[in-house]
């Protein structure tokens, strides 16, 4: 019973570990109507289980949330009582959603119908500065190699390439050298995986963080789908479509 015990608190920790390190940030401008910067307003999101995460515009009417759960969120802006409510954000793993330039009128305002929103998503960094390649769960379901994990993810990078055996190396790399992570969870292969589990891949073919450890074959990290994945996107859709 003891053993049972110690093994239950391994895998909780190293849940917990994990949900902690899947983390991105969503950061923006946000302006009044005559192009000047909107000082001190209120940036949030709330998530499903109620947790808010939040941030004040500072005097360029710049913000930056932190530390949000990778996934699809409304976010609100408050300022003079009026609320814009549900602009649609992605947060991406260790990267962040750039809103661009919101323009906020604080008399009419209220839905984000009447919101001029400039969106700039392209680059995903790492850390601050270094590009990464990220397959969302809507493009992978789209993909022609949804049904081999293996082929999905050499599609994803030209430096990676499939060796005889079926193992994935990187630049001319040995084979075992490929690390992989499943959760945050380290496991020998990406073995078989159901293509509507999956909520995103993330390759590393260069400046791999520290946090991943010392490998020099690059890493491939999954995310599988919870529930409340499938509702944050489903909520998504439902703000997109105006209902």
């Amino acid at each position: 019973m003891k053993k049972i015990m110690i093994l239950a608190c391994l895998i909780f920790g190293m849940g917990s570990t994990y949900a902690q390190n899947a983390m991105g940030e969503v950061i923006g401008e946000v302006q009044d109507t005559k192009g000047e910067s909107l000082v001190d307003a209120h940036v949030y999101i709330d998530d499903v289980f109620g947790q808010r995460y939040q941030a004040r515009t500072d005097f360029d009417g710049r913000f930056r949330i932190s530390a949000i759960p990778v996934g699809e969120y409304a976010l609100n802006i408050q300022k003079y009582g009026d609320t814009i409510k549900g602009i649609v954000v992605d947060v991406p793993r260790d990267g962040f959603h750039n809103c661009g330039i919101i323009v906020f009128d604080g008399e009419i305002v209220k839905q984000l119908g009447d919101v001029i929103v400039s969106v700039d998503q392209g680059l995903k960094l790492v850390d601050g500065n270094i590009p990464v390649t990220t397959m969302k769960a809507a493009e992978i379901q789209e993909s022609a190699l949804k049904f081999d994990v293996a082929g999905l993810v050499e599609s994803m990078s030209s430096e990676i390439q499939k060796t005889e055996g079926g193992e994935l190396i990187i630049r001319g790399s040995r084979p075992g050298d490929m690390l992989y992570l499943i959760d945050g969870i380290k496991t020998a292969q990406i073995g078989v995986m159901p293509s509507a589990a999956i909520g995103s891949l993330t390759v590393y073919t260069g400046g791999i963080p520290a946090k991943y450890g010392d490998t020099l074959g690059g890493v491939i990290a999954m995310e599988t789908q919870s529930y409340f994945d499938l509702y944050r996107t489903w909520k998504a859709k439902q703000l997109k479509a105006g209902k």
